[in-house]
């Protein structure tokens, strides 16, 4: 409906796209739904994109789709990881920290929606663990490229983008202490979903800016973004997590409300290159729409819970990986 509204009534929010030929950009579910309106988005702006997801079948539909959409000279690349896997998720994204020279743009948009309890690779609840912590870990190996990026010449700030949601009002009250307060299996599809989307604005906002960015002096941004009841695949979700009548309604209705692809890709376009992020300072903030901050629930404004998530977000990354898992967040 909010599809058919915007291109009829020019209803709902308005797409920005600046210039960003010479810059390379990373995406994490960008082959399919949000992330690939994201990706096209940037190819479009000249950009040289990086496609990084766990489905081998629509990665190379989505470049084709781009190449026949933009020209076959169209700078975009597709790679495979499991971002519930850690130890895949450092091998393919150190791989793409050794072979580029810059890294302008990062959208982490892969994700799991409302559905049941499931452990991951790594045997941590997937929707945490593919939704937050395999987005922490990307950030950390990237950043000592990103940090490169923010010192050349002339070089804009690099941006980091996560998809959040106006879910996170709906997260239970957590603690983020323990991988058994993670591991509960007790809370419901939409519990999950939320509490995964309440870490990602914590860790923006507690994490990024205030543990990395502003004690380093670094030049570059960290934006949570929510985009919209979006018509994507991962609606059909719903249908896994409430099996029966109730998920079928739940779909049905989701779609009914929800914007395009496109329209869905807004908020993640306007916090990657416009001019008034620098302009207003919008470091760490949360936005509903582009141009639009947000109103952060009680519990993601809780600086104290963003520590807790941070701590615990590196010490299941080092229990699964090792030791030597992360790059110094100071080098």
């Amino acid at each position: 409906m909010q599809s058919l509204l915007g291109s009829v009534f020019g209803f709902g929010p308005k797409k920005e796209l600046h210039n960003l030929e010479g810059r390379v950009a990373v995406i994490t579910g960008g082959s399919q739904g949000i992330g690939y309106a994201v990706a096209r988005g940037f190819v479009e702006a000249k950009a040289k994109v990086i496609l990084v997801n766990r489905s081998w079948d629509t990665g190379s539909d989505a470049i084709r789709g781009i190449k026949k959409d933009f020209g076959v000279d169209a700078q975009v690349e597709w790679y495979h990881c499991d971002l519930g896997n850690l130890k895949e998720t450092r091998e393919v994204f150190m791989g793409i920290r050794e072979r580029e020279k810059r890294l302008d743009l990062l959208v982490l948009d892969a994700g799991i929606n409302v559905n049941r309890f499931a452990l991951d690779h790594d045997g941590i609840d997937c929707h945490f663990g593919v939704n937050w912590l395999g987005h922490f870990y990307v950030i950390n190996l990237l950043y000592p490229l990103m940090r490169r990026t923010s010192k050349m010449p002339g070089a804009p700030a690099p941006r980091i983008i996560l998809e959040s949601s106006e879910a996170h009002r709906m997260a239970p009250s957590t603690k983020f202490d323990s991988i058994e307060d993670i591991n509960n299996s007790n809370l419901g599809p939409m519990q999950l979903y939320a509490r995964s989307k309440l870490a990602m604005i914590l860790g923006v906002k507690y994490g990024l800016l205030e543990r990395v960015i502003k004690p380093n002096g670094d030049n570059i941004y960290a934006i949570a973004v929510h985009p919209g009841t979006v018509n994507t695949a991962m609606q059909q979700q719903w249908k896994e997590a409430y099996p029966g009548l109730i998920g079928k309604v739940l779909t049905n209705v989701s779609l009914a409300v929800s914007r395009s692809p496109e329209q869905g890709s807004y908020s993640a376009l306007y916090a990657a290159t416009s001019p008034e992020i620098e302009q207003k300072g919008w470091n760490g903030v949360y936005l509903t729409d582009p141009g639009q901050l947000g109103k952060e629930s009680s519990q993601a404004s809780d600086p104290q819970l963003g520590a807790a998530l941070w701590h615990l977000s590196e010490k299941l990354v080092k229990e699964k990986v090792g030791e030597d898992a992360f790059e110094d967040w100071n080098a």
